[in-house]
């Protein structure tokens, strides 16, 4: 069981549909589900409509999705369950600290983005904002990536406790993807390597709460020419839904999947199944790929 979460922040840029399409045909290769989920959670980051245009943009390039759209912003309740189950653990606390503050901090003590544990002795009756976080004493975390291969981390040492809810009451990204994938029975999880940073976090939140660990494989991002990654915070355009046979092609061709040239003219489902019966990830193992300017040239 596969599944895609895009951000409902904007339209779909290249580099989105590209995580979308390899984690599509890692699902359909192996004769699975491929769901589609909405991460909605940060709501005030969310822009009008933007979901329904993600939606159809899938739709658009044949990505069609199994079961039912999940939006993260309708399962609050799952999020303060889990929640409740780790402060029954007693690792939670409150923690007041702005970014200003931990800047300072780390200004004058070093420490880089390790959260340094100014809050840990705070309980929750005192009556202030407050985010909160997890204490990760102990927590060594080691994975096998299935493109990437074997990674370990000292999460404390490297992180420090993470904060689990926010400040403003919305639920931090790392406890809602964890419960979400549980709730939906996602198994195999493809997304970009930006986020495996991400992951020894989610994988110490899944043993504390007794879930299933899912298998992990984190593709190269795509960069542009001056090598920063495709989003919407560096304008990447949204893709163009008019053609969808060709832009399918030359995702393809990013992904080094080294689609026949035949195939550049073909309807975008003989193109999607073509990918699907010669999915093979493994040239992909590097950590960035360079996107051309135009998006559709090969890479070298």
């Amino acid at each position: 069981m596969g599944r895609f979460a895009p951000s409902p922040t904007g339209p779909l840029h290249l580099g989105s549909l590209y995580t979308a399409l390899a984690s599509f045909l890692d699902a359909r290769h192996h004769q699975g589900k491929w769901l589609v989920r909405i991460d909605d959670v940060d709501i005030p980051r969310n822009a009008p409509g933007a979901a329904d245009l993600i939606l159809k943009t899938l739709e658009a390039f044949g990505l069609h999705w199994d079961e039912t759209i999940y939006y993260e912003s309708r399962n609050f309740n799952q999020y303060e369950s889990a929640l409740a189950r780790l402060k029954a653990l007693n690792l939670l606390y409150p923690c007041t600290c702005s970014r200003k503050n931990l800047a300072d901090y780390a200004q004058h003590h070093g420490g880089g983005d390790r959260y340094p544990g100014i809050c840990r002795d705070k309980n929750f009756h005192e009556q202030n904002d407050y985010a909160v976080r997890i204490r990760t004493d102990g927590a060594f975390i080691e994975f096998i990536d299935r493109l990437q291969g074997g990674f370990s981390e000292n999460l404390n040492a490297v992180h420090g406790d993470f904060i689990i809810k926010r400040k403003d009451h919305l639920f931090a990204y790392q406890l809602a993807v964890v419960v979400d994938d549980q709730a939906q029975g996602v198994t195999h999880i493809v997304r970009g390597i930006d986020l495996l940073d991400s992951t020894s976090k989610q994988i110490f939140l899944q043993t504390l709460l007794g879930y299933p660990l899912p298998y992990y494989m984190h593709l190269p991002i795509l960069v542009d020419q001056k090598g920063q990654k495709l989003s919407k915070q560096t304008y990447a355009q949204a893709v163009d839904q008019r053609n969808p046979g060709p832009v399918l092609f030359h995702l393809l061709q990013l992904l080094k999947q080294a689609p026949p040239e035949e195939l550049i003219d073909a309807l975008p489902q003989e193109i999607l199944q073509w990918g699907i019966s010669h999915w093979n990830p493994a040239p992909l193992q590097s950590w960035t790929q360079l996107c051309p300017s135009n998006g559709f040239v090969g890479l070298n």
